[in-house]
């Protein structure tokens, strides 16, 4: 089934007997609707992430985090916590503004400028996430495992065959293998989520500037 989109386009620039002939405004309105509903989709959905990581977080026992205190890191989780959740509002604010703008602009030149803007806007977002996992991945490993006493004590079992070192080891194995791991559903996530809307308003783009010659 022909996309509606390149329906129109092609009616437009053959003008052809057979179908009512279409303006310039009648697609480039076509195509800004496009753009608002992705932009406002990618504004829900960064909503949504907020709202369940936050459910998660008020979900999970207080015991879990224990461990961290015996670190003298939970002070710096909270802080972290709080500063990450401050930066997740300005990206709400972000795309919120990139939703209205878009919304409301009426120029080919403005739309194809918002369109660029939205899209850094998600790049932003999406490496801010990954970046920000990997750095208290490799801060929280680095006190743990700068504390072996610690952290031999909480987590060696007592009947374990393993000697210090082996067990060191295997633990910084197992943790690389665990941020690696991680970073690549974190990234494929937000492929699969962010880069389908964000394929779609490239489109939208693409159409702009056939349309803008």
């Amino acid at each position: 089934m022909m996309d509606e989109l390149e329906f129109l386009k092609k009616d437009w620039k053959k003008q052809e007997a057979d179908f009512p002939k279409l303006s310039y405004n009648e697609i480039y309105k076509l195509i800004h609707k496009k753009s608002s509903s992705i932009v406002k989709w990618i504004f829900m959905i960064c909503i949504a992430e907020f709202l369940f990581w936050g459910l998660i977080t008020i979900c999970i026992p207080e015991s879990t985090f224990a461990i961290y205190e015996k670190f003298h890191l939970k002070s710096f989780l909270f802080i972290t916590q709080i500063l990450h959740y401050v930066v997740v509002f300005v990206f709400i604010y972000l795309f919120y503004k990139n939703y209205k703008t878009i919304s409301v602009v009426d120029n080919t030149g403005l739309l194809m400028k918002n369109i660029l803007k939205t899209r850094k806007t998600v790049n932003y977002y999406v490496y801010y996430n990954i970046v920000l996992y990997i750095l208290l991945s490799v801060i929280l490993n680095a006190v743990m495992f700068s504390h072996t006493d610690i952290l031999i004590e909480n987590l060696m079992p007592e009947n374990s065959n393993l000697d210090t070192e082996k067990f060191l080891a295997i633990n910084i194995i197992v943790q690389i293998i665990l941020l690696a791991v991680m970073c690549g559903l974190i990234w494929l996530y937000y492929r699969i989520i962010y880069g389908i809307l964000l394929k779609r308003l490239n489109k939208n783009y693409k159409e702009l500037e056939s349309l803008d010659v």
